[in-house]
């Protein structure tokens, strides 16, 4: 057997898309323009590739970007105050606070701040507890993305049984909670997990999100289930330099599965596409609108 590829790329670009659409319906049929503030605090050179990314890509799908880059030393009042004050714009309606964070800020006094009807992250307390008593909320875009691939490829996931690797609260957790308001019966292993490649081998679907690169080999995979790999990892290459792999062993599992997500070009692209649907979800809300179909949980 031979995995089907499931193209994260080609399905964000379909997922951006759309977005632009709603938001081109938005402004021409209401006068409204989503708009996504982003706020960078110091100058991680991975933020600031991660803030430039969702800056342009915003405004190719015709939204507002509005960019805060802020001090390394930047005082929790400082930032707390900005955060109050995109809290309280009506131009602004979805708000990301771009971690990891210096480490004299509280991240989650931080992400606490956040109004939660604009945090397209999904990370304030009050979207985790609406997500997991099944009530609407915001909802991470990584464990987002991977739900909407695996009901693009698969259909209807009721019934399947799922094992999501890690328990993350911004992966694992928020995973396992969106897999089972789609009716899976759902696992969360971890590195405790006793017999972990019995658990995996249960498996419909194996969704990795642990940080270990290619941890999970070929032969822990049922044939035929279908595999999200989440981890992005640099490893070094034996003639020197580095590549980027995931928590799975690509081509030993690519061999068993049914299909795969290849890293890069997998998971990834689809965090910002469902950054960018998050956004549009929320301005609608927001005005009381009909929220976009296809591009929430």
């Amino acid at each position: 057997m031979t995995a089907t590829v499931i193209d994260g790329k080609a399905f964000a670009a379909t997922v951006r898309g759309k977005v632009a659409e709603h938001v081109t319906r938005l402004k021409e049929v209401h006068g409204i323009t989503p708009g996504l503030a982003v706020v960078l605090v110091g100058e991680d050179p991975a933020s600031q590739v991660y803030v430039r990314s969702k800056g342009k890509m915003t405004a190719e799908v015709g939204m507002n970007s509005y960019e805060h880059k802020l001090d390394v030393d930047t005082s929790e009042e400082a930032l707390l105050a900005l955060i109050d004050q995109l809290n309280n714009d009506p131009a602004v309606h979805g708000i990301l606070v771009q971690l990891p964070l210096p480490d004299h800020l509280d991240s989650d006094l931080v992400i606490n701040s956040i109004d939660p009807a604009k945090d397209v992250d999904g990370f304030h307390i009050s979207n985790v507890g609406l997500l997991g008593t099944g009530q609407k909320s915001m909802v991470p875009c990584t464990p987002l993305g991977c739900l909407m691939m695996l009901r693009d490829h698969l259909g209807s996931l009721s019934g399947l049984n799922a094992v999501v690797v890690g328990r993350s609260n911004i992966v694992g957790k928020p995973m396992a909670q969106l897999l089972l308001g789609d009716s899976c019966t759902v696992t969360i292993a971890h590195s405790r997990t006793k017999d972990l490649p019995a658990v995996v081998r249960q498996a419909d679907i194996v969704v990795a999100a642990v940080g270990r690169p290619q941890m999970i080999p070929g032969d822990w995979i049922k044939p035929g289930a279908t595999v999200i790999d989440v981890g992005i990892n640099r490893i070094e290459k034996p003639e020197g330099g580095t590549r980027l792999v995931g928590d799975v062993d690509y081509d030993s599992c690519a061999a068993v599965a049914g299909a795969i997500t290849p890293v890069p070009g997998g998971v990834g692209p689809m965090t910002i596409a469902c950054l960018l649907a998050n956004t549009v979800t929320a301005c609608s809300r927001a005005n009381g609108l009909k929220e976009p179909e296809g591009l929430t949980a």
